[in-house]
């Protein structure tokens, strides 16, 4: 590949790794109806996507990636995961929004901030039944716009 995929075409690569589900190939109309697109226009990024040998598609065929679509494409879902995760399980922001908004911030995200994030979540989230009191107090302020009395001090003694 010559450089760094558009947020367009990154956008193409994580829905076939999304929509495959176990299975090595997707099918344009799936793909077409996934991303809220014309057939056409799935059939010219792939044109485009396969120039780049980030997947292989015969007309009227399948959709598979390439490995190096495959790593392009973990990358990007990974990303948008973080992003995901942190926005819905840290900031509760709800789902659908947090799916969208994560699908637009996954294309600037460094590689870095992206690791990094990921694990502050895993950190965050590594007791499932129990939530940090810092973030109990992080959900009442959004949900009251009050800071509870002592914070931030208070809130992050355990």
């Amino acid at each position: 590949m010559e450089g760094k995929p558009t947020a367009s075409m990154e956008d193409y690569l994580e829905s076939i790794i999304m929509l495959r589900q176990g299975k090595e190939a997707v099918r344009v109309s799936q793909m077409s109806k996934a991303l809220g697109v014309k057939m056409p226009s799935v059939t010219g990024a792939l044109k485009k996507l396969s120039d780049e040998g980030l997947v292989e598609h015969q007309r009227y065929g399948r959709v598979q990636l390439t490995p190096e679509g495959e790593k392009v494409a973990r990358d990007v879902f990974r990303r948008h995961e973080a992003l995901r995760r942190f926005l819905e399980e840290i900031l509760s922001v709800d789902a659908e929004t947090a799916a969208d908004d994560a699908c637009k911030m996954e294309h600037v995200i460094s590689p870095l901030t992206q690791k990094r994030l990921a694990k502050f979540i895993d950190f965050v989230l590594s007791r499932p039944k129990v939530q940090p009191y810092w973030l109990k107090m992080f959900e009442r302020y959004v949900n009251y716009g009050e800071l509870p009395e002592g914070c931030p001090e208070k809130c992050f003694e355990e």
